[in-house]
């Protein structure tokens, strides 16, 4: 006797979007936009291809973009950390966070990030650029700034910029340094241009001497 099938649930609408967008997601973390077709993630998700459109009538560029949002909540999330404790450990722990999300995506995140030519629009461009400016403002956040002059802001989202790209040449190079060193040396880099900035706005350089203690590396 033929082993009984297993039973069969009905998912709700919302429960069948997170699995195609989960299915979508588990194929751009490991290939380029462009290389993946609708078929690719029916296959992915056990389902018809019709069904796909039913849920995204627009095609594979709704669902990119669908997929591309539900990342960049993840993304933003990694830097929403509870105000307690050391500054330098906070930013840490999102650093953890947003680490292990790149680790995970692998040689996706660029193509999540980043997007291609077949993909990229300005509505992708602008999600992805929602994840910093919201990385930025949970930072200014931390730092207790309300109303950061342009240099405040600027070493802040170039930071933001540099973490990206220093995690994107973490892929290239084979996940070297090992994680947890790239994490303290990105913390480090954040008290540097902190300290360099200083140098030439009177803001930053209140900012730094009211932290004092806050900025200290912790061996």
């Amino acid at each position: 006797m033929s082993p009984a099938a297993p039973a069969y649930r009905r998912l709700s609408v919302e429960e069948r979007r997170s699995q195609l967008l989960e299915a979508a997601l588990g194929l751009f973390a490991h290939r380029a936009p462009e290389d993946v077709s609708l078929d690719d993630v029916a296959e992915a998700a056990g389902v018809s291809r019709p069904l796909v459109y039913r849920y995204f009538p627009g095609g594979k560029q709704q669902l990119y973009e669908a997929a591309l949002r539900s990342a960049a909540d993840e993304l933003e999330q990694c830097f929403d950390e509870p105000l307690d404790g050391p500054l330098l450990t906070r930013l840490s722990r999102a650093l953890d966070r947003y680490l292990a999300f790149v680790d995970e995506h692998d040689a996706g995140f660029s193509a999540l990030l980043q997007g291609g030519s077949v993909v990229e629009t300005s509505r992708t461009t602008a999600i992805v650029d929602g994840v910093r400016r919201a990385a930025a403002e949970h930072i200014l956040r931390h730092l207790g700034v309300g109303d950061p002059g342009l240099r405040l802001r600027m070493t802040v989202r170039m930071w933001i910029t540099a973490v990206e790209a220093a995690s994107l040449i973490w892929l290239d190079e084979g996940k070297q340094p090992p994680v947890a060193e790239l994490r303290d040396w990105l913390v480090e880099q954040f008290v540097a241009v902190l300290s360099v900035t200083a140098n030439r706005d009177p803001e930053t350089a209140a900012l730094v001497t009211a932290l004092g203690g806050w900025l200290t590396l912790v061996p």
